[in-house]
């Protein structure tokens, strides 16, 4: 009697949480995956997404009197949206294109960004108050952070937007990561930049 009730309290409804939030984090990567067109890992994500989903639902089919297991399911849902979120940001999969729009002298930020290995394109424009500089670059997303530092350190006034890029056409130079240049599969995998 005891070990049922806390199967039935606690064990399983804890599985169906669980569950939730193994199949949204997993239905959350695999449409960024699919966003960028990952054709071999986007029906493997899909699979044991729907796998998981079809574990848990079975569970609450099988007991529609309990409101507990509700509860589990739509919990284990929001958790799992944070979750798919969170692993979402520490993959950083992806290419992002940051226009940054200048009144101010743009030299000091332009030779930053090419000394650290960044590819820029600059351009003249006219803004509501007069000339700007529009400073164009595509890089990794995970490098994101590292180009908004070096906006905020040498024009901290200038508006800047950042797009994601599904596709480029041309050669486009990224950063390449120093540690992966000394290892082994590092050099398989890694072109150096010309």
């Amino acid at each position: 009697m005891g070990s049922s009730f806390i199967f039935t309290w606690v064990i399983l409804p804890l599985l169906i949480f669980t569950s939730r939030i193994f199949d949204v984090s997993i239905g959350t990567i695999r449409l960024i995956y699919l966003s960028k067109s990952k054709m071999i890992l986007v029906p493997l994500l899909g699979f044991f997404e729907v796998f998981i989903w079809l574990i848990a639902i079975t569970q609450i089919m099988r007991n529609l009197t309990n409101l507990f297991y509700y509860v589990a399911y739509a919990g284990g849902f929001a958790m799992g949206n944070f979750v798919g979120i969170y692993i979402e940001n520490k993959l950083a999969i992806g290419t992002l294109l940051i226009r940054i729009i200048t009144s101010n002298d743009s030299i000091e930020l332009v030779d930053l960004l090419k000394l650290h290995g960044f590819g820029v394109t600059v351009t003249e424009g006219e803004g509501t108050r007069g000339p700007v500089k529009i400073i164009f670059t595509i890089i990794k997303r995970k490098d994101k952070q590292r180009i908004v530092d070096f906006i905020h350190q040498y024009n901290p006034n200038a508006f800047y937007t950042i797009d994601n890029v599904t596709s480029a056409n041309g050669e486009t130079r990224f950063l390449i990561d120093e540690r992966k240049r000394h290892t082994v599969f590092g050099n398989l995998f890694v072109k150096k930049a010309k």
